[in-house]
């Protein structure tokens, strides 16, 4: 009898760990082969984070491994399941369930929002499905962090909460919330005077000399880039003697062809880093495509992978 040659399959060439996370996640994956995956960690994690199809001994198995954190963020598990996490003794696992539940059963939020580790509330801070109630209470917070993630999460916050915020008193609050809120007229000149929202503050000022050599670079960088710049100012500010600031002002549509040229000579830097955001801000680069989704794999293939990682 003539020999039949079977050529092994050819998968394409990734991190072992990385093809079983995307084996892990792929859709109608054989039960059999979802349960040998449970053993890898980083498929384990994988699996709890992005399948849709969990059953409950899955689930069960999953939080006795050690990858209830992963299971905790995945908004595809049963409600009563996440609730549960919601008690979990490990803070991670708490804020991966606070980030994106939904108040089932109702109070979940509330209980949350109460929670002893910071951590957690401010992972709540970035829950879409917060009543104006709750937000307010995080606003509140007594944790200058929690207060901050508020910020971040909470734009369209109403007058009263923003002027409580940007008038915070930790600094760090002060600053992200001057960052991120137009100032009402009223507070913008106590703004500009405290040193640490000064230059978040300066885009809704009018530029002026005192900003423009203001000892802090970043209040000047702040007033090269104001958009009613004066002539003056902005000529004054291309011989500023931080490279940050010149670069800003090459960045500028109106600043002259000829004055821009001659920046740009003169920011050159021996760091890569600086090199790259200098360019950057003159000439504003496109994000990489995203990776390729991982390809789907066939039984045959799930199992040479398997078998390669002794699963």
């Amino acid at each position: 009898m003539a020999r039949i040659s079977v050529q092994p399959l050819s998968l394409p060439s990734m991190d072992l760990d990385a093809e079983l996370s995307g084996l892990a996640a792929q859709e109608d994956l054989p039960s059999d082969l979802v349960w040998r995956l449970l053993r890898h960690p980083a498929a384990r994690r994988s699996m709890a984070l992005r399948r849709r199809d969990l059953t409950e001994q899955l689930i069960e198995e999953i939080v006795k491994l050690g990858s209830a954190r992963s299971l905790a963020a995945n908004t595809s598990v049963p409600a009563d399941v996440r609730a549960r996490l919601a008690e979990h003794a490990e803070p991670s696992v708490r804020c991966g369930v606070a980030a994106s539940v939904a108040d089932e059963p109702p109070g979940l939020l509330a209980r949350l929002a109460d929670d002893p580790d910071p951590s957690v509330r401010s992972f709540l801070a970035m829950n879409d499905h917060l009543s104006p109630e709750l937000l307010a209470r995080l606003a509140s917070d007594p944790e200058p962090s929690v207060r901050s993630s508020i910020i971040q999460h909470w734009r369209d916050a109403p007058d009263w909460v923003r002027r409580a915020l940007l008038t915070d008193a930790d600094p760090n609050v002060r600053r992200d919330s001057a960052s991120a809120y137009s100032p009402p007229a009223d507070l913008l000149p106590g703004l500009l005077a405290d040193p640490v929202t000064r230059a978040a503050a300066v885009p809704y000022a009018a530029p002026s000399l005192d900003l423009a050599t203001d000892p802090d670079s970043a209040v000047r960088e702040a007033t090269a880039a104001h958009p009613d710049l004066p002539t003056g100012l902005r000529d004054l500010l291309a011989e500023d003697p931080d490279v940050f600031v010149r670069n800003v002002i090459a960045a500028r549509p109106d600043t002259p062809l000829a004055l821009r040229e001659r920046i740009v000579a003169s920011v050159e830097t021996d760091s890569p880093l600086a090199e790259w955001i200098l360019s950057s801000r003159r000439n504003p680069h496109t994000c990489p495509a995203p990776a390729p989704a991982p390809p789907i794999l066939t039984r045959e293939q799930a199992e040479v992978l398997l078998t390669k990682a002794d699963l």
